[in-house]
């Protein structure tokens, strides 16, 4: 039996390795977001494009132009069903995009958008698609400025898949990124976690489960501004494919840390943790699309959950855990049952097409 240690060494040789990709072809894994995405990414896409803007994988690439600092980000969305309670792939579209600026400290400007339309689908679902983007637009306060649209042959898409690029001004000062996470930080995150993934998966009706939730999907342009004036905040993320659980293991091997969450303080609502255990799939790998995680200086955790709750999208927010140096570049989880166990990157896609 081996010792926890040898574990440990086990995790790390195995990261350190070069990523290379063993499939031949391209598996419903590689878009979850766990290991098979992030080998994806760093084998075939960084290896060719390599450059110094792209190498931090972060939510938006940090740009200077004329003088001027951006963000920029770009996202696809291609949900299954298109519309489900609380959302539909349009507002999903705007406010994915907009996220990404948000947590990156800036604010978010402008939106392009790329539609590909299956032939035989329906107009008035596409009207009502783009009045939904428009309302979530309006809400986050940015325009739509340009795009595209194409049409594939019946059979070729699956209705409607949307990408949206995103612009927004950063401030000069700001340094966030999750590589400066230090011993001592304190892990927030801004809400009840896996709401959207389970919605999702509920509503494509393949499951025998009944259950009262809605999308969590929301702009949260104002709260990162809300928790960013209070100071102290070295970084955000959104919690999207492979949830909670693959923003702290991004963490945890950018800065070199170890990441220590305690399990009973990571909101989760009745629901969502039900549904869950019925699946066997663990509500910290299911996504959300209204609710981030933060790392924030130890001292000021508690002036940041305050500056959280004190708006409604953040008033369950939560302290879940706290920022260690041993072991690092891993994640470990104290359990309910008073166990610890790691909780390491998403392997399979037990949510399918659910952003």
């Amino acid at each position: 039996m081996r010792t926890e240690d040898e574990v440990l060494d086990r995790i790390e040789r195995a990261r350190r390795r070069r990523p290379r990709v063993r499939e031949t072809r391209i598996t419903a894994a590689h878009g979850a977001g766990g290991k098979a995405t992030q080998t994806l990414v760093e084998a075939v896409f960084v290896d060719a494009f390599r450059n110094a803007l792209l190498e931090p994988l972060g939510d938006s690439a940090d740009l200077v132009l004329g003088g001027t600092r951006l963000a920029m980000t770009t996202d696809s969305f291609v949900v299954s069903p298109l519309f489900f309670p609380g959302g539909d792939i349009g507002d999903l579209a705007v406010n994915g995009t907009v996220n990404d600026l948000a947590v990156a400290g800036a604010a978010p400007a402008y939106l392009s958008c790329g539609f590909v339309l299956e032939e035989g689908f329906e107009v008035a679902d596409l009207r009502r698609i783009v009045a939904s983007m428009r309302a979530a637009a309006d809400a986050a306060g940015v325009s739509l400025v340009t795009g595209d649209t194409k049409v594939v042959g019946k059979g070729s898409g699956d209705g409607c898949y949307i990408n949206t690029t995103g612009v927004g001004l950063l401030p000069p000062d700001r340094a966030l990124g999750i590589h400066t996470a230090r011993p001592g930080d304190a892990v927030l995150v801004s809400g009840p976690v896996g709401e959207h993934g389970v919605t999702v998966m509920l509503a494509r009706g393949e499951l025998d489960i009944e259950a009262d939730l809605v999308s969590d999907t929301a702009p949260l342009g104002e709260l990162c501004a809300r928790l960013l004036a209070t100071g102290g905040v070295r970084a955000m993320r959104d919690a999207t494919r492979g949830g909670v659980a693959t923003v702290l293991n991004e963490v945890a091997r950018a800065a070199d840390v170890a990441v220590v969450v305690d399990e009973d303080a990571v909101p989760v609502r009745d629901e969502v943790r039900g549904a869950c255990e019925l699946l066997g799939i663990d509500p910290l790998y299911v996504a959300c699309e209204g609710r981030f995680v933060a790392v924030v200086d130890g001292a000021r955790a508690e002036e940041a959950l305050a500056a959280l709750r004190g708006h409604p999208q953040g008033a369950d927010a939560a302290v879940i855990g706290r920022v260690g140096g041993d072991p690092a570049g891993t994640v470990l989880l104290n359990t309910a049952f008073g166990g610890t166990r790691i909780a390491d990157l998403l392997v399979g896609d037990p949510l399918p097409r659910i952003c």
